[in-house]
């Protein structure tokens, strides 16, 4: 049994705030003498299935925290989801059907079980309790809460003062979000700090019902790949887990120096201890930032890939980047990051405006024969390409262009 400095370590790596750490060490201690595990909520709104670095954060943790011998219940919120999370929305948000989240909740399970241990992990469905509340236990729901503390919210409260319209159903999203804390007993419920005010409202109402109140963990949202802007795919700034090993690669070598440690503490498994150690060899200057980042790429290739496609990709970035097999001084070309370029069409047409066909006929007469890459990888003609900022397309031995979202 790993000791409780050790697992309060190991939790409380990168993240941003807990509410409370020392009611918290209380629970790890009382789970030890009783020999039971902790029962760890991470709630899902499955909006948008396609899981990149910036949402394994709190996947990421919750791992770390079933590796410690508790278990995680994941919450797809099948019946919130119905509502939508008005989060930082600024006005109300679009319903969708239970269709559409049952697709995406299927799409989801399948990705997060590369991060989690389907063995220490369930996966409920909040419509299992939330379905069966009558009027009379909703009202008494929402007599818990009230109306001045929820305009306390800060969407909400940018929405009254914008005299913009805030349905009451929506006030009933952080209020059903925390009755799943009621429903499965939550110890410790995970989630970024955008949703401080939604896991908050879970310790409220289970102190409200007289149960014990869950841990609030809050991970910090990650930076994208241009070290500004949160990770998202429609700003291209993400990496995807399901992408090639190169590419991740590659794009995990394009992050800022000054994201090395956050990375290195929210997307890796890597010991507290260990990234203490790179970060005073970072500050102290006894390495290259450059080394540190390519040990931090090779670390989130193999959790996804393997350590032989790691191993590969590594070797891979050396021979193409760092052996200047492209030349330093490649052509790039600019194109407007919202118009949505996808169509195989687009690289047809960029081979053949940089000259190196002499129309899109030619261009994809080369991509057949196989003499057009794509970071490095040969495209088909029956690939769907979606072409990202920092790419590179090469054709034949000496034509090189980057691409450069605007």
């Amino acid at each position: 049994m790993i000791n409780i400095n050790e697992q309060i370590k190991i939790i409380s790596k990168g993240e941003a705030e807990i509410i409370d750490l020392e009611e918290l060490k209380q629970k790890l201690t009382k789970a030890e003498e009783g020999n039971r595990q902790l029962t760890v909520k991470l709630g899902l709104d499955p909006t948008a299935p396609d899981i990149h670095l910036g949402h394994t954060v709190v996947l990421r943790k919750a791992r770390q925290i079933q590796d410690l011998g508790h278990k995680v219940i994941i919450i797809i919120g099948d019946f919130t989801g119905m509502i939508g999370d008005p989060s930082g929305r600024s006005k109300t948000r679009k319903e969708l059907t239970r269709e559409e989240v049952l697709i995406n909740a299927e799409t989801y399970k399948k990705q997060m079980f590369k991060i989690l241990d389907p063995d220490k992990t369930e996966v409920m469905f909040n419509s299992d309790w939330l379905s069966k509340l009558n009027f009379k236990d909703v009202i008494n729901l929402a007599s818990k809460y009230t109306v001045t503390r929820m305009l306390e919210r800060e969407d909400f409260k940018n929405r009254f003062k914008a005299q913009q319209p805030i349905a009451i159903h929506e006030f009933m999203y952080p209020l059903m979000q925390g009755y799943d804390s009621i429903a499965i007993k939550s110890d410790i419920e995970l989630g970024g700090t955008d949703q401080r005010f939604n896991i908050l409202m879970g310790r409220t109402l289970q102190k409200e019902y007289n149960e014990d109140k869950q841990i609030a963990i809050f991970m910090p949202l990650l930076e994208g790949t241009d070290g500004t802007l949160k990770m998202s795919k429609s700003l291209g700034n993400y990496i995807g887990i399901d992408e090639s090993s190169n590419d991740m690669y590659s794009k995990v070598m394009t992050i800022p120096d000054e994201l090395i440690i956050k990375y290195y503490e929210l997307v890796t498994d890597i010991h507290p201890d260990g990234i203490k150690k790179i970060k005073k060899e970072l500050e102290n200057g006894k390495v290259n930032p450059r080394d540190i980042k390519m040990k931090l790429a090779k670390e989130i290739v193999k959790l996804y890939h393997g350590e032989i496609v790691a191993v590969e990709s590594e070797e891979y970035f050396k021979a193409v980047f760092q052996k200047k097999d492209i030349p330093e001084d490649i052509k790039e070309i600019e194109i407007i990051n919202n118009s949505n370029i996808k169509e195989q069409a687009s690289i047809f047409k960029i081979i053949a405006d940089m000259g190196f066909a002499n129309s899109n006929r030619e261009a994809k007469r080369l991509v057949e024969q196989g003499g057009v890459k794509l970071n490095g990888e040969r495209i088909s003609l029956q690939e769907t390409i979606e072409l990202k900022n920092e790419d590179i397309i090469q054709c034949g031995k000496r034509n090189f262009v980057k691409i450069v979202m605007k």
